[in-house]
C-alpha cells in the first residue's frame, strides 16, 4: 500500500518536473524578428544619451562599489570559517 502511495508521489513529482522543463523550453523558443537596421545599428542610444549627460561615471561608480562590497564580504566571510575550521577539534 505504501508503495503505491511513493509511486504515485514520485510520479507526480516526475511529472511536473517534466512539464516545467518543457513549459521553460517553449518560453525560450520565442523568436524576433531582426532587421536590417538591426544589423547597421552600431551604438547603443542609452549609453550615448548617459555619457552625454555625464551620468555614465555614476553608473560605473555604483557598480564599481556594490562589486568592492561583494568581495570584502566573500573575504570577511572566507576568513570568519577559516577561523571556525582552526578551532574545530580534528
Amino acid at each position: 500500500m505504501w508503495q503505491n502511495r511513493f509511486n504515485q508521489t514520485h510520479m507526480k513529482k516526475l511529472l511536473t518536473i517534466v512539464l516545467l522543463l518543457f513549459s521553460l523550453n517553449i518560453l525560450a523558443q520565442e523568436k524576433i524578428e531582426v532587421t536590417e537596421a538591426d544589423y547597421s545599428n552600431n551604438s547603443v542610444e542609452m549609453a550615448d544619451q548617459m555619457r552625454a549627460d555625464g551620468k555614465i561615471y555614476v553608473l560605473v561608480g555604483i557598480i564599481a562599489i556594490i562589486f568592492v562590497g561583494i568581495i570584502v564580504y566573500v573575504v570577511n566571510t572566507d576568513r570568519r570559517i577559516s577561523k571556525l575550521e582552526k578551532n574545530l577539534p580534528s
